[in-house]
């Protein structure tokens, strides 16, 4: 037979063959499939991009949204607890279609006597419940809620008529409303205002027993516009109560009238300073607006407590106007202290403000405000500027909610004015998190109806960023703790829920009525991918610059899932399909782990497969050059007389070929490696993730590798890779620093020497 002769080219190509020959030898004959891997491009689940939403994530040249602006008055009955009001609503059509009809969201109505929300969950006799819950399922009249039309007229005073289904009224307009033309109407009516202690509503009051005073948190209080798009025509989504809300932006001119005694603040700028602040209260607020370093008490604990003890018959009307903004909330009292802080915001100046009673001090004075800086701070940092003129914080028992420009917030100290650090960074917790929802959805403006983790998740993911920020700007306030003790964001904490049952588990891409565990899915584990992907898959360079664009991309917009997807590829040249399938679109889990290992040691004696192969197609040694062999020394191709032999010396052969096909600079960077390794890792979850390896030799040296997610991409279940070393390997470890939130850390070293109980002790301290 003629001598073959072989290039580097050419000898590629035959390993090629034979480990390809190798997996035809071992697979089994499977039906056809189709495409399962986790890799492939997301064609199904994205929607097709289009004129209005372009496929790398930027608003398109037909991209449109509506405008709708109002003018409300409103006036608060603090004896009845009751607010009547008017409103004058300019609709504008900017979208390209003929509207036959308006929808507007009535949410007060969820809690009218007659609203299906209570009764939409079957889920039985729970295994206990709080007294407060049992006695409004089953002992309470239901309270007598909802709002009370009144009437719905055009411009010119006419009567329009209107159908009302639960929480959303369809306005019957006379004429269809074509494309860039505009329609008025007004609306008259009143509700009565819920004790939002009572189930957890998400706007009324508090009513203080002691001093007879209720301190007001007010939202949802007027009819409001639903969102017409290209992505859905109209949200016109029932408000059940957990899927919050989808509104377009506008602008606001708000007239709210209340006892001439209380204190209030709102969305927007106020107008009328000068006729609702004494004179003290007038210099004080000049002071404020120049103090950065700490914030000045507007109206403070003493005037508050005076305030207490009268109930004027009086009133006084608050003016306030706010510029492009999707909602409006407002919080007034008798009880409230007042103060402010000017926070440098590129070359303007925004005022961080809290509101409270005096229930919330110590606390309250002394933190409140500061979140609210440091909120403003890294927001802003990661994102744009933030636009509005100010942000305030307001103290409301047991609340967390969020509006333009104005949030409320629990965190309340015993009577003696004590508190624990759970309190303290609960309550500072949930002012980062209520704050920064101005950046998500109030100006990044996701439909909160639709998908839950848009806001939520995104702001649960800012908010770790700022709490940890916060720590490090004031280490005296998070002390002992060496840095903030956030509840979500680090990777292992989202491990319990990961590996729950799955029959309780929904994807972070669902409906946020449908899911079973909000908290996780909306909040927690979007959070925790986000965190993942900044910190393992991305790098946080690629990943603040991809960010940043996305938030500049859809300030004062309406994005969607995809927007968001396409916008942190488009930016940063990482594909991520893989990701978001994986983390968002499932219940997947990660589970990657150490399965085996072998040693190897370098012949240029064809093994077993090898001999088999070449008697095949008829070639023997003589036909082909010197080759390398990797021999493992478990197998009957070992030979023992190479254990502990340098494996360039194996063979005079095997040194006198790898010397003269390289040049004299090459073979001077040759390494003599003494050990070859194969290892083969495995996963067991069904996320690919990067595969986070520490390895650990002899010598005491240590080696860390991450190989990239990709290594999973044609076997989504095992991978074998070749280590070679100068020492011999002792030790290896999978995701050593907990990076990736492996739901089973038992599997992830070698050798798995009380593995086990490492990781039961550490889903205990993660429960704990």
């Amino acid at each position: 037979m003629k001598r073959i002769k072989y290039g580097f080219a050419s000898i590629l190509l035959l390993f090629t063959a034979v480990v390809s020959a190798q997996e035809v030898e071992q697979s089994t004959k499977e039906p056809g499939h189709t495409n399962q891997s986790k890799f492939r491009q997301m064609y199904q689940e994205f929607a097709t991009p289009n004129t209005y939403r372009s496929a790398s994530g930027t608003p398109g040249p037909d991209y449109y949204q509506q405008q709708a602006d109002y003018k409300i008055d409103i006036e608060l009955d603090d004896k009845n607890a009751r607010i009547y009001g008017t409103e004058t609503i300019t609709y504008t059509n900017n979208s390209p279609d003929v509207l036959e009809f308006l929808w507007l969201q009535l949410d007060q109505n969820v809690r009218a006597k007659d609203s299906k929300s209570p009764l939409r969950d079957g889920s039985g006799v729970p295994l206990a419940e709080q007294p407060g819950g049992f006695v409004g399922k089953y002992m309470d009249e239901p309270f007598d809620g909802g709002f009370n039309i009144e009437y719905v007229k055009d411009a010119a005073g006419k009567p329009i008529s209107y159908t009302i289904n639960q929480t959303m009224m369809r306005v019957n307009i006379a004429e269809p409303l074509k494309s860039k033309e505009q329609v008025s109407f007004s609306v008259k009516w009143w509700y009565n205002i819920p004790d939002h202690t009572v189930n957890r509503a998400r706007s009324g009051y508090e009513y203080f027993s002691k001093d007879g005073n209720r301190a007001y948190v007010i939202a949802q209080f007027f009819p409001r516009m639903a969102v017409y798009s290209d992505v859905e025509g109209w949200q016109n989504h029932q408000f059940w109560g957990r899927g919050e809300f989808a509104l377009p932006f506008g602008d606001y001119e708000v007239n709210i009238t209340v006892p001439a005694d209380h204190v209030l603040d709102a969305t927007g700028e106020l107008q009328n300073r000068k006729e609702v602040f004494s004179k003290e209260m007038l210099k004080r607020y000049e002071k404020a607006t120049k103090s950065y370093d700490k914030p000045v008490v507007i109206v403070t604990q003493s005037e508050a407590e005076a305030a207490e003890k009268g109930f004027s018959e009086e009133k006084k009307t608050w003016k306030f106007k706010a510029k492009n903004v999707r909602d409006y909330a407002f919080a007034t009292s008798r009880k409230f202290v007042w103060d402010m802080q000017a926070v440098k915001m590129g070359n303007r100046d925004v005022m961080a403000i809290s509101l409270y009673p005096k229930e919330g001090n110590p606390l309250w004075g002394d933190y409140s405000t500061m979140a609210v800086v440091q909120t403003l701070k890294t927001y802003s940092k990661h994102t744009f500027d933030y636009p509005y003129p100010k942000a305030i914080s307001v103290h409301a028992k047991n609340q967390g909610m969020e509006y333009p420009m104005i949030c409320w917030n629990y965190g309340r100290p015993n009577e003696d004015g004590s508190y624990s650090d759970r309190t303290k960074f609960g309550m500072l917790s949930v002012i980062i998190h209520e704050v920064g929802h101005n950046f998500f959805p109030m100006i990044v403006n996701s439909d909160e109806r639709q998908w839950g983790w848009m806001d939520e998740g995104l702001d649960t993911f800012m908010q770790y960023l700022a709490e940890q920020e916060f720590g490090e700007e004031h280490p005296d306030v998070i002390a002992p703790e060496k840095s903030y003790p956030s509840r979500r964001g680090d990777p292992k904490k989202i491990v319990p829920y990961m590996s729950g049952d799955q029959s309780t588990i929904s994807p972070i891409m669902s409906n946020p009525e449908n899911v079973y565990q909000l908290g996780p899915n909306a909040y927690a584990k979007p959070a925790t991918a986000l965190n993942i992907l900044r910190e393992t898959v991305m790098g946080r360079e690629l990943f603040d610059h991809a960010f940043k664009t996305y938030a500049q991309r859809w300030k004062f917009k309406h994005p969607t899932p995809e927007d968001f997807f396409r916008t942190m590829e488009d930016a940063s040249a990482v594909d991520l399909d893989w990701f978001w399938r994986s983390w968002f679109y499932t219940t997947d889990y990660v589970d990657i782990g150490v399965k085996g290992i072998k040693k190897y040691y370098v012949s240029d004696k064809p093994g077993k497969k090898m001999q088999e192969y070449m008697a095949e197609r008829n070639l023997t040694e003589a036909d082909l050059p010197p080759l390398v062999y990797l021999a493992d020394e478990d197998s009957e191709d070992f030979d023992p007389n190479l254990k502990g032999k340098s494996p360039l010396q194996s063979s005079k052969n095997l040194r006198e070929f790898m010397m003269d096909n390289m040049t004299a600079e090459e073979r001077a960077k040759v390494k003599s490696p003494k050990y070859f390794y194969e290892v083969t890792y495995d996963k067991p979850g069904g996320i690919p993730m990067p595969l986070i390896v520490e390895y650990t030799y002899a010598d005491g040296t240590k080696e860390n590798i991450t190989y990239p997610p990709e290594i999973w991409r044609k076997n989504d279940t095992e991978v074998k890779l070749v280590l070679s070393s100068q020492s011999e390997l002792v030790g290896i470890m999978v995701d050593p620093k907990e990076e990736t939130a492996d739901i089973d850390t038992s599997n992830n070293s070698w050798p798995k020497q009380e593995q086990q109980d490492d990781f039961d002790r550490f889903k205990s301290n993660v429960k704990g």
